[in-house]
């Protein structure tokens, strides 16, 4: 998902540094172990329900760094090198 919002963002002209730094930084979480979420609640019209979504990005499963998947990420939306180092969890 962060790859096309990336793309969306580049064709809509110059993506500032601290956008590309927040949108990398969340290519490289990626990059770092599988994402999702679980969703669990009640309402009244149907009760109890459950969601859950497992991700798994290319980054990942081909063992990228995900400081590199950060610094190139930032290049590639911005033309210059990161302004900040991410803030990975």
């Amino acid at each position: 998902m962060v790859l096309p919002v990336a793309l969306l963002l580049v064709g809509c002209g110059p993506v500032s540094p601290e956008r590309a730094a927040q949108i990398c930084e969340d290519r490289a979480r990626q990059a770092q172990a599988p994402f999702g979420n679980v969703t669990i609640g009640t309402n009244s019209r149907t009760g109890g329900f459950a969601s859950a979504e497992l991700g798994v990005s290319l980054d990942y499963l081909r063992g990228a760094d995900p400081m590199v998947v950060y610094e190139r990420c930032v290049v590639d939306l911005t033309g210059q090198g990161p302004i900040r180092p991410p803030a990975l969890r």
